[in-house]
């Protein structure tokens, strides 16, 4: 999976994100009347009450997803990790290698330089 698509994938919850939370906004929870001092009641309206619930069922739901895209996120992290630490000895060799054929094109342009300059002390 290329990197585009994760930041495409992180984009499109960003903005289910922003979504839900305008639409949790657009409700807001009504409050109850203040009580009269006489008796303490809670009052909520059968609107009120269904709103909340909603509400609670979509933060809910919410949780569940961000905890999957987090489990998600972990999971690959932790497979990038194991292919970095599987892949670590063959960087190592290759840097190794790398470095022996730059020694040897260095050894090898010494003494073709070495046998130029044999060759101009013949012309002379």
């Amino acid at each position: 999976m290329t990197q585009s698509f994760w930041e495409s994938e992180a984009v499109g919850d960003e903005q289910l994100e922003q979504q839900e939370q305008e639409e949790l906004e657009e409700q807001p929870l009504q409050p109850a009347p203040e009580p009269d001092g006489q008796q303490e009641t809670l009052a909520l309206s059968a609107d009120d009450f269904s709103a909340l619930e909603e509400r609670i069922v979509r933060t809910v739901e919410l949780v569940k997803r961000e905890r999957l895209a987090c489990s998600d996120a972990e999971q690959r992290a932790a497979q990038a990790e194991a292919q970095l630490h599987e892949q670590a000895p063959l960087v190592d060799r290759l840097q190794t290698e790398v470095k022996a054929l730059r020694l040897e094109r260095e050894h090898v342009k010494q003494r073709i330089e070495r046998l130029l300059a044999q060759l101009d002390a013949l012309e002379l």
